[in-house]
């Protein structure tokens, strides 16, 4: 388990929570299991966590003037900036590490179709699954191997084998990738083009003519 480390964030409101930021550090909140409790956690800890084990990772958080030793978390939610890069605020969930829990996994496209070596367009229908297991469970990302799959082949949640611990929440039948030929749509000549147009005035003319005589 990846241990991050914090500090009980005591001042709340917007001016403590620049002053945070400006110290280089992020406003957070652990909930879930027990009481909530506001901390403070350094971003560059959290990003080499998640950069090494995926944004399910589960954490150890050890927080510096909390009555709990550590707390077994998982990252629920995040705030960013809407100008620049970086975390604004993190959401915490405090989890059971003996209950199974739901996460969403990347699915990842490792290596090359034949089929799109033949001239066949990939389809990435769906790129996170939803997934349940044990919080230890938890797999960084779903790889689907693409030198496995032909022209015209389809892989639906039913083939990915993730093991015994892992259940798959989507729909069996859901398509998560394909290989095809895209259809090219039939263009006409300028030429016969421009004569069915000629002809199809033509005939709207003469329909329009025969109206006439029968209202003379």
């Amino acid at each position: 388990m990846s241990v991050l480390t914090g500090k009980i964030r005591e001042a709340n409101g917007k001016s403590a929570a620049r002053k945070l930021r400006t110290d280089e550090c992020i406003p957070a909140v652990v909930y879930g299991l027990n009481d909530n409790v506001s901390l403070s956690v350094n971003p560059k800890e959290l990003n080499k966590l998640i950069e090494a084990k995926g944004r399910n990772v589960l954490i150890e958080l050890r927080v510096d003037g909390d009555k709990a030793e550590n707390r077994n978390v998982v990252l629920q939610e995040f705030q960013t900036h809407p100008l620049k890069p970086g975390w604004v605020h993190i959401d915490f969930l405090e989890i059971d590490v003996t209950k199974k829990i739901k996460a969403k996994i990347p699915v990842v496209l490792i290596g090359v179709s034949p089929g799109e070596k033949q001239g066949g367009h990939v389809n990435h229908i769906i790129r996170a699954l939803e997934i349940e297991s044990l919080p230890k469970d938890i797999p960084e990302k779903i790889e689907v191997e693409m030198g496995e799959i032909e022209l015209n082949q389809t892989v639906h949640v039913s083939d990915l084998k993730l093991g015994e611990s892992v259940s798959i929440i989507n729909n069996p039948n859901d398509v998560v990738v394909n290989v095809h030929l895209e259809k090219v749509k039939e263009e006409k000549p300028e030429g016969e083009e421009a004569e069915g147009d000629a002809a199809a005035s033509a005939d709207s003319k003469d329909d329009a003519g025969k109206k006439e005589d029968g209202k003379n």
